[in-house]
């Protein structure tokens, strides 16, 4: 296996990626996040029969994949765009895998010009640097109640209110130009929890907004839910309890038998209506050797799903 510190982004959960996929033979693997490539490089090593369509919407991750995999050109095939769009045009017949990892990458959030981290000069955090809405734009424009809501849902913040109302009298003044001026304001706004910087969630929030993240989620279980692909194996890795609640409660949904209303005395639907099994029945976590490696992975939860043959 590759040392994970040659790559510019350290792929999680990466061994238990491996693990969830060793029953594959050949076929079509979808990597819906490819990024930078870390975790399909290994999948196409550990299977030289499958052949791989990665997708990101991130140019800079694409071109940085394609030389990563270039050993394995002639079983590749690269595509940008949001996953629910591209997924949209792919044949599901031949798919025997696919993985999909909901965090940024370490790249995204060390890069200054990106506008992840708190002392850019940017306020940006778009994934896909060509889609015409951007932090910047959120944070100026949002009314209160939007505010308000992004904060409580996505960074499940108490002060939430608190926190729009104080970006909205700063913007008055003149427009917030910075993730720097942004996170010094939520600093004099929030107080400091622990270890982690006050700016942490109310980020989370924005950039989960701005990426339409949840939305992306829903609807890559929707094309699935519709496509079947049969004896595939699905795994999920998620970074937020909203995330993880969205795949653990379809997984569960499309693992149950019995789909009868509650109430009933006796089994009338047949009993056999899953479209599958969870092949985890809980998350999946990094262990302490890998926590200690990549702190960014204390959060992440792995899920995997295996559709009927």
């Amino acid at each position: 296996m590759n040392n994970s510190n040659n790559l510019p982004h350290i792929p999680v959960l990466l061994q238990e990626t491996l693990n969830a996929f060793t029953t594959i033979k050949d076929g079509i693997f979808i990597d819906c996040t490819l990024g930078y490539g870390g975790h399909s490089s290994e999948i196409l090593k550990e299977h030289p029969n499958i052949s791989l369509i990665g997708i990101d919407r991130d140019d800079e991750a694409l071109n940085f994949s394609k030389k990563r995999l270039s050993e394995f050109l002639d079983r590749i095939e690269l595509k940008k765009g949001s996953f629910s769009e591209v997924l949209q045009e792919i044949d599901f017949s031949k798919v025997t895998g696919l993985l999909a990892d909901f965090g940024v990458s370490s790249l995204q959030l060390d890069k200054l010009e990106r506008g992840f981290s708190f002392s850019s000069e940017n306020l940006d955090m778009r994934m896909d640097q060509s889609s015409p809405f951007s932090a910047k734009e959120l944070v100026n424009n949002y009314s209160l109640e939007e505010l308000t809501r992004i904060f409580k849902e996505f960074g499940e913040i108490k002060e939430a209110k608190k926190l729009a109302l104080a970006i909205i009298k700063a913007r008055e003044k003149k427009p917030i130009e910075s993730s720097l001026e942004l996170a010094e304001l939520i600093s004099k706004t929030i107080k400091k929890k622990g270890k982690i910087h006050p700016a942490t969630l109310p980020f989370q929030a924005i950039r989960m907004e701005v990426n339409k993240e949840l939305d992306e989620i829903t609807k890559l279980l929707d094309i699935l839910e519709k496509k079947r692909p049969k004896g595939a194996i699905i795994a999920l890795i998620t970074f937020h309890s909203l995330e993880d609640r969205l795949v653990k409660q379809r997984f569960r949904k499309w693992s149950k038998k019995c789909i009868c209303p509650e109430g009933i005395m006796r089994c009338e639907c047949g009993n056999d209506n899953n479209l599958g099994i969870e092949l985890s029945k809980k998350p999946i976590s990094a262990t302490s050797k890998e926590l200690q490696e990549n702190p960014r992975s204390r959060s992440a939860k792995l899920r995997v799903f295996q559709f009927k043959e």
